[in-house]
């Protein structure tokens, strides 16, 4: 399957419900949300899935993005989609269990993050919590959480705190800085 993103570029996905792309319309409000951020940022996509996050900041001018993904399969779509957007010296796909990969990031700084796990998933906390607590996120950085809007994300974390929230139908976006 395919789909289009900045610059009409079109990118892989994986067919079936192993991942499921941050839609259009969500991919579209965030941009605008960080536009003239992105360029020369450190982008981190949580739970990348097909990868279009990374790839639009790549397309964006971020000078380094970082995706992890649990699936083997779609990390193998998200590099084959990011080497079309960048060299591969401006990103790494990690793949394997997120909470395990993101403690592996200890001493990096990421100017924005994007964390989309599956909705249900008991994810959201622990992960928030490591990105919390070994610093991940910039201190004038932004970390986006994608989740449905019946099931938000924690609003009292140790060192994040909310700085707005938007619902895109489906699905809806909580963001946070530095406390």
């Amino acid at each position: 399957m395919l789909m289009r993103i900045y610059g009409n570029r079109a990118i892989k996905t994986l067919a079936g419900s192993l991942t499921r792309p941050t839609a259009g319309r969500v991919r579209e409000a965030v941009f605008n949300i960080w536009q003239g951020s992105i360029a020369g940022c450190r982008w981190l996509d949580l739970c990348a899935g097909s990868g279009s996050m990374g790839a639009e900041a790549l397309c964006r001018g971020a000078s380094w993005v970082v995706g992890i993904e649990a699936s083997s399969r779609a990390c193998g779509v998200i590099r084959q989609n990011w080497q079309q957007m960048a060299s591969a010296e401006r990103f790494q796909v990690l793949c394997g269990d997120v909470l395990k990969r993101v403690q592996r990031l200890e001493g990096e700084s990421f100017d924005r993050i994007y964390f989309d796990p599956p909705y249900q998933s008991s994810l959201y906390e622990p992960v928030l919590e490591a990105i919390a607590d070994l610093d991940l996120l910039s201190d004038t950085g932004e970390l986006a959480v994608e989740h449905s809007p019946q099931l938000p994300p924690p609003d009292e974390l140790n060192g994040l705190e909310i700085l707005r929230q938007k619902v895109y139908g489906n699905s809806a976006v909580t963001f946070y800085q530095v406390h």
